[in-house]
């Protein structure tokens, strides 16, 4: 319980102290017009009150990620935590910061279209196709794992209770949300959502002061306690992601870049929003190894991370409050799924140079991707997941490569996510090359060629960031 009580407290202290280093480090200038004033078009330029604003950037990045990864990952052990707070605190919401507001600085430019301003041409055609697949990837997951969850609450429905009735349902909000102006429908639901997935994670977290079980501490031997031996690195790191750092949520900050009001907003909607998802993973992170009282075997011994928060919702919080907790898990998923679309329409539109004004020009760019989707929805969930990870998390080595290059050719400190840079390359080479999903290759030689490969990447980006001095944006 002393670590998860520290943790909360870390998370606090980063928002308010780390988290103002990196805004004065990035200059913000409160009296320059914002996008949402200077290409204001009343369907995706739109400029929205900050809470308004904040609210939808959290569950836009607050998927299931900080939920399921976070009861994944406490497998490992207390080094869960460790990896919530200094992950959150100096790489997730840094990178969430800093592309949010290069983005607002670019005129609401689209993830690809930053990286490849800092990265070359090259890398700007990979990461528009790297990123469209994330985003489809990510719809497809966010439909099935609310609809399973809708399900199990609506069984005795008949029909109407069913998986295949609700992923329809969920499908065809997802297509209205990408299509309609944001502040028509999401901006409307959103607040609605946001109170059911706050009276959830209140309503855990009081579970866990009041309920017996015991909790791994932070004092213990450090070593992974995961049933199947998998080791710390690099698995920790890509099962807990949404909770820490995630580079689905680059893709979500340009959306919001383009409805700020004005910069000084830019901590609270960026690097506040990850701080409180940070928040969220350590609530279900705690609540369910604390649920099976310290037995690692018997919480992998759940089909899924769905029935660990079934059960946890219903035993501790009763039948009222289960559902309200259930919907707060629902509306997690949903409003990164909508917005999820809705990115991938704008990510085509920025590099077609295609005008969203019309509302068939926004189906005619949408219709392939709702249509990839449905396809991957077929895919067996657990591998779809796995890949999704790996995705997700080589997303954000790109982008915090570009934002360390924007940073050193502006003269400013790009220490901040250089580092995390080369921990996250590290991260995602030494995973797919030891994963079952990729290589399969045995730990000496995965760790080897990780390194190897870090160590190149990261001479590469270097002497590019050095070719680029002085090119300033100022």
């Amino acid at each position: 319980m002393v670590t998860f009580v520290v943790s909360i407290v870390a998370l606090v202290l980063g928002y308010i102290f780390y988290g103002a280093l990196v805004e004065k480090i990035f200059g913000v200038n409160k009296d320059r017009q914002t996008p949402a004033f200077t290409k204001q078009d009343g369907v995706d330029f739109i400029p929205m009150p900050l809470w308004k604003v904040f609210l939808i950037q959290f569950l836009n990045i607050a998927g299931t990620g900080p939920i399921f990864g976070a009861i994944g990952g406490i497998l490992f052990g207390p080094a869960a935590y460790l990896w919530i707070v200094l992950g959150c605190i100096f790489a997730g919401a840094a990178h969430d910061f800093l592309s949010g507001m290069i983005s607002l600085r670019k005129g609401g430019a689209s993830l690809p279209e930053i990286i490849g301003d800092e990265l070359g041409t090259g890398v700007r055609q990979v990461m528009r196709v790297f990123a469209l697949l994330l985003m489809v990837m990510v719809g497809a997951v966010f439909v099935t794992t609310p609809a399973g969850l809708l399900s199990s609450m609506t069984s005795d429905w008949g029909f109407f209770g069913t998986a295949s009735f609700w992923c329809v349902v969920i499908f065809c909000y997802y297509i209205m949300a990408t299509l309609l102006p944001i502040d028509a429908l999401i901006g409307k639901i959103y607040p609605i959502f946001g109170i059911a997935l706050l009276i959830m994670a209140v309503g855990v977290c009081f579970g866990i002061f009041t309920n017996e079980g015991a909790m791994p501490e932070i004092t213990e031997a450090f070593h992974t306690h995961h049933p199947k031996g998998l080791p710390i690195f690099p698995f920790l790191f890509v099962t807990i992601a949404c909770g820490a750092i995630s580079g689905f949520h680059a893709t979500q900050s340009p959306m919001m870049a383009r409805c700020l009001k004005s910069e000084k907003y830019g901590r609270i909607a960026f690097y506040g929003a990850m701080i409180t998802e940070g928040f969220v993973a350590l609530i279900w992170a705690a609540a369910a190894i604390k649920f099976c009282n310290n037995n690692y075997e018997q919480l992998a011994s759940y089909p899924n991370p769905a029935n660990v928060v079934s059960f946890i919702c219903n035993t501790w919080m009763g039948k009222v409050g289960a559902v309200l907790a259930i919907l707060g898990v629902v509306a997690a998923p949903i409003t990164s799924g909508d917005t999820a679309f809705r990115s991938a329409r704008l990510i085509t539109a920025d590099f077609l140079h295609f005008p969203q004004d019309k509302v068939w020009k926004r189906l005619s760019v949408s219709l392939p991707l709702f249509a990839i989707s449905a396809v991957l929805m077929m895919v067996d969930f657990a591998v779809l997941w796995r890949y999704f990870g790996w995705f997700n998390q080589t997303l954000s080595i790109f982008t915090l490569w570009a934002i360390t290059v924007y940073l050193y050719r502006n003269g400013k400190c790009f220490y901040i996510t250089l580092i995390p840079a080369i921990f996250m390359t590290s991260v995602c080479s030494t995973y797919i090359l030891m994963a079952p999903e990729g290589f399969g290759l045995s730990a000496t030689i995965g760790y080897s060629i990780g390194l190897a490969f870090t160590v190149a990447l990261s001479a590469i980006t270097i002497w590019y960031m050095r070719k680029r001095k002085g090119q300033t944006d100022l």
